[in-house]
């Protein structure tokens, strides 16, 4: 089921016709008008046929909970069936929306629900304020209250670590206001808001990606700017890793249950397994690349003189199952690229090592993307107790306060772990790099080395992702601009603009010379632009703006005349008279030692698509 949450100041609407699966209604049925209501544009889905109470009860949990924080006088159920290409039969829908309606009313709900089957005409206010337009897609899946394993036993200790003291977080005086929120959201104290994050609409907004309707949820479709930004930061992934020493290798998708070392790690991700199975196989498609890469770990011979041995993979894809009303944006997708590297070690103390190193890798990314990570640093108790000497100088490498947590014991494969997440404009956590030190899956899979003693040993592993998935780094940087919106203006790091320098001719005179300066900046490996468009140049400039150009040049009368060109640069908003050899080179300087590609659009604007 998918619904679109509407709080109103009010809704009307009038019957026109009925189709032929529209049910019967009396007279004062065919009209009306609610104020104040919260409206639950409702499509039901085919699979909601399988399990249509559990359906009932999960949207109603939904709207209720909706309900409680917008604080409307009642709800209104509204069929809509263009939320949904994948539509149930007219009886079931029937059915679930009447179930709502009487669940809705059983707890005390004022409830309106609105004919269906029929053609309206309808009228709706929204009232505008960041609560008042929410979408959530409603399944069959028992909605837990708590996650198992936080219900049970005993629970983490967290504390704040700073200048090699831990302190109650209670009692630690903030004074990053990221970090605070970080803290509060991983103890519990604050909640999701419901509201949409910006960069969803940015995203859409900068033709980068939007959802992909004829596909499962979760899943998107990419437009050439975003496919162009993702591929950059794959490239500085790529290089940042094989400068490293890494070994990029690609492996499956797909990965056959019926391998017991494959199913006992798979199982540590519960239902979030995406399975699919064929005549004679039960299969999963893979979450991370760490399948692929132990097994052609498990079938190489490996010397202590190898070690440590580093396996990259990008994946394109990974899928997890997340929960469909989890789904959002960039930030929680099914399918996903993730950058992946393993790195073999011999023994515990060697893989502390090369987790320090990974650290200042990771704080490399952040530094190189202009994005702030706040860190979690987590550990079990009997690790914590043995290393603490190693935890706290591996936190101190931060360089500010972490949030420690230690566990009671392992539940996972890792004994240690460190978490960067960047915060978004609502203030809640993106997960971006991390880094584990993992103990089980050498063993499991059947992965040896050769020591100085010649006898063969389980290796212990790193997993580490640089900067989480690709589609995650840029939900962060788009989150960041639109923090920072009202201190300057928004925009991508310069080697990430699709179009670093625009060029606009102010009349048709103008437009050889600016194609010709376009060339010219081109053939220095900058993306440039050329808006030959019949517009005025106002316009020319504003759209520049939108699609966050870097740098601007317009071409008059004077520039035709002499030698220089007036720049307009985006992140100053100054302008800047300059040749084009100092333009290029400062565009080079900004972006030295990022990777780059060609401008995947065609440079006249004129001939390009409205996607």
């Amino acid at each position: 089921m998918r619904i679109l949450l509407i709080h109103s100041d009010y809704l009307k609407y009038k019957t026109k016709s009925k189709t032929r699966i529209a049910e019967k209604i009396e007279d004062e049925q065919k009209k009306g008008e609610f104020k104040d209501s919260l409206v639950v544009f409702t499509a039901v889905e085919k699979e909601d046929e399988k399990e249509p109470e559990t359906v009932v009860e999960n949207a109603v949990l939904e709207v209720e909970d909706i309900l409680n924080k917008v604080k409307a006088e009642n709800v209104v159920i509204y069929p809509y069936a263009h939320l949904s290409s994948s539509l149930s039969s007219p009886d079931a829908a029937k059915t679930i929306l009447q179930g709502m309606e009487v669940a809705l009313e059983g707890k005390g709900i004022k409830v309106q629900r609105v004919p269906f089957g029929w053609y309206k005409s309808f009228e709706v206010s929204c009232k505008g304020h960041p609560l008042s337009e929410l979408s959530r897609t409603i399944t069959a899946e028992k909605v837990q209250k708590e996650d198992d394993e936080k219900a049970e036993g005993e629970k983490s200790q967290f504390y704040i670590f700073q200048n090699g003291e831990l302190i109650d977080p209670d009692e630690f005086q903030y004074e990053n206001g990221d970090f605070e929120k970080l803290v509060g959201y991983e103890l519990g104290k604050l909640e999701s808001s419901g509201e949409e994050p910006p960069h969803v609409r940015l995203m859409r907004e900068k033709s980068l990606a939007d959802y992909e309707p004829s596909a499962d949820v979760g899943h998107l479709r990419w437009y050439p700017k975003g496919r162009l930004v993702r591929d950059l930061l794959a490239d500085y992934v790529y290089n940042l890793v094989t400068e490293r020493g890494a070994m990029p290798v690609e492996t499956p998708i797909m990965y056959d249950l019926a391998d017991d070392a494959i199913r006992v790690h798979a199982e540590k991700f519960g239902e979030r397994q995406y399975r699919m199975g064929t005549k004679n196989k039960e299969l999963m498609l893979r979450y991370a690349c760490c399948f692929g890469a132990f097994r052609i770990l498990s079938d190489s011979f490996l010397t202590w003189k190898n070690l440590p041995v580093g396996m990259y993979e990008l994946s394109t894809y990974s899928f997890r199952l997340e929960k469909k009303g989890e789904v959002v944006g960039l930030k929680r997708l099914r399918g996903f690229t993730m950058p992946d590297l393993h790195t073999v070690c011999r023994d515990v103390k060697h893989s502390m090592e090369e987790f320090e190193g990974q650290i200042d890798m990771c704080k490399q990314t952040g530094f190189d993307l202009g994005v702030n990570y706040e860190v979690i640093m987590r550990a079990t108790r009997d690790f914590f107790e043995e290393n603490k000497e190693w935890v706290y100088r591996a936190s101190e490498k931060i360089g500010k306060p972490v949030l420690m947590e230690i566990l009671p014991e392992r539940k996972h494969y890792w004994i240690a772990k460190m978490d960067f997440a960047a915060m978004d404009y609502l203030g809640r956590p993106i997960e971006n790099p991390t880094i584990q030190i993992d103990v089980e899956s050498g063993e499991r899979f059947g992965i040896t080395y050769i020591d100085e003693n010649e006898e063969e040993v389980n290796p212990i592993i790193l997993h580490c992702s640089p900067t989480g998935s690709v589609e995650r780094v840029i939900c962060s940087l788009l989150e960041k601009t639109a923090i920072e919106m009202d201190e300057k203006p928004p925009m991508l790091p310069v080697w990430l603009t699709p179009t670093q320098v625009r060029v606009i001719p102010i009349a048709e005179r103008h437009t050889e010379f600016a194609l010709n300066l376009a060339e010219e900046i081109k053939a220095h490996n900058i993306r440039v632009d050329l808006d030959d468009r019949h517009e005025t140049v106002g316009k020319k400039i504003r759209n520049a703006g939108k699609e966050w150009a870097a740098y601007v040049i317009v071409i008059g009368d004077k520039e035709l005349d002499g030698g220089k060109i007036t720049v307009n640069i985006r992140e100053t908003n100054e302008k800047l008279e300059t040749t084009v050899e100092e333009l290029v080179q400062r565009i080079h300087d900004e972006t030295k030692g990022m990777p780059f590609r060609k401008l995947p659009l065609p440079m006249k604007l004129a001939k390009r698509v409205n996607f």
